[in-house]
């Protein structure tokens, strides 16, 4: 039978068609025991991170806290945070908790800013990150009846192959396609009749243009879903795919530093923001100016402490990722927020704090602009300049591309508060993404 399933924290209910054996306990537990089974596995991988990690327990000691001064989940408000920082300074496994002959797998982030960041896992790690990833599909509706077309990079990149092992655990068919080759995607999709698609939002939008280019209608081929993630995406982009291809879109998240994907994901039934899987990773928002806990509500700064991860137990890792938590659709675990970008990505110009998204939301909402746009940040003698590229939908005429131009100037400046140059181009114009997009280019020199 369908089961209707009361939240215990935020009193909000949803009915779904799922069958009741289809959930697992987790999902339907109380918020007593949710918080009891949270409490002992913080307490076990702090303890964890304490023992065996010695760049960890040095931050403790400084700061007067060992393992025994967590009693309560609000007590790892008194542990010191994890940063981005902290895994590029003890490259490439100074964070590690097992000993290397326990790691059966090594991730890595792309380093083009540093030192790449290093993540191990041993065999229980990558059994729970797969069982999360099927939680991830079947939360999207997902079944073993499935398959599913993976466009997510393999290699160190964690999207790949944690998408790939989380369908397979599922059951589903898996068509590890990876990123790139888009008219090789395409013809998969029109051959293989994939019902899931796994694949960044903006690469989406680029498989979705070569498909029309090509003549195909992306509204008739099999895809059903479509999960996103590794970039932040907003409500007016999925509106955008979800009208141009004729698929539910369902927002994923997760971050490699924690495990990768599979951190939280949508329910179908609802598509109101990602559930936190809370039996692995514990959430809270910060100030991310003062690092103080926020409550819950207010937007700020995710920080996960992970619960269950073995080689490399995160505790309050900063995300750099701007959200706020909610309360839950159904079941006691919390939903976040889309993301709305992140801390470093966070533009200063001209004293006018910008992120890339909100440029995102106003395209989305002008007809005859495309989602496909490229900002530039420069300094001319001592002033700061933002140059937005945009392409439009099809090729316009002066006075139409004239009018377009005033009325992107014209919002940019009144919702964001930027006065800005605007550059507008045909479609295929903008430089493409096979992953994540490059939105931002900024060319102004580092400050001295």
């Amino acid at each position: 039978m369908p089961v209707r399933i009361q939240s215990l924290r935020g009193g909000a209910t949803i009915k779904t068609n799922r069958q009741a054996g289809s959930l697992e306990p987790i999902e339907t537990a109380s918020i007593d025991e949710l918080q009891g089974i949270q409490l002992e596995r913080m307490q076990q991988s702090v303890r964890h991170a304490y023992t065996r990690v010695a760049p960890y327990r040095l931050k403790c000691e400084a700061l007067g806290v060992t393992p025994d001064d967590l009693q309560s989940l609000s007590d790892i408000a008194k542990f010191p945070f994890t940063t981005k920082g902290d895994l590029r300074d003890n490259y490439p496994f100074g964070l590690t908790a097992v000993p290397m002959e326990d790691v059966v797998r090594i991730h890595a982030s792309s380093g083009t800013t540093g030192k790449p960041t290093v993540v191990t896992y041993t065999r229980q790690d990558i059994d729970h990150w797969a069982d999360l990833v099927a939680r991830c599909i079947r939360a999207s509706g997902g079944t073993r009846k499935d398959m599913l077309h993976v466009s997510y990079g393999y290699g160190l990149f964690t999207g790949g192959l944690g998408a790939h092992y989380g369908a397979e655990r599922l059951g589903c068919a898996v068509i590890p396609m990876g990123g790139g080759q888009t008219a090789k995607q395409i013809q998969l999709i029109q051959d293989f009749k994939p019902s899931i698609i796994m694949i960044t939002p903006s690469y989406m939008l680029n498989v979705i243009d070569e498909m029309e280019r090509q003549g195909i209608d992306p509204r008739e081929t099999s895809l059903k879903v479509g999960i996103f993630g590794a970039e932040p995406w907003t409500n007016s982009m999925r509106q955008e795919i979800e009208s141009r291809l004729g698929i539910d879109a369902l927002d994923i998240y997760g971050l490699s530093e924690v495990g990768g994907p599979g951190v939280a994901n949508e329910y179908i039934e609802s598509k109101s923001g990602p559930t936190i899987w809370e039996d692995h990773y514990y959430p809270e928002i910060i100030d991310p100016e003062t690092g103080k806990v926020l409550p819950e509500g207010e937007y700020g700064e995710l920080v996960i402490t992970t619960l269950t991860r073995e080689a490399l137990p995160m505790i309050r890792y900063r995300t750099r990722d701007l959200t706020r938590l909610l309360p839950p659709d159904f079941g006691p675990m919390r939903r976040m927020d889309k993301i709305t970008g992140r801390s470093d990505d966070m533009l200063i110009i001209r004293g006018v704090n910008m992120f890339p998204s909100q440029i995102e939301e106003i395209l989305l909402g002008i007809d005859g602009l495309s989602p496909h746009y490229q900002l530039l940040v420069e300094r001319q003698a001592s002033m700061d300049t933002l140059s937005v590229f945009v392409e439009t939908r099809e090729l316009q005429d002066a006075t139409t591309m004239a009018r377009l131009r005033t009325e992107l100037g014209r919002k940019i400046k009144s919702l964001v508060g930027l006065s800005s140059t605007i550059e507008l181009s045909g479609p295929g114009t903008i430089e493409r993404s096979e992953g994540k997009a490059r939105r931002v280019v900024d060319k102004r020199p580092a400050l001295s």
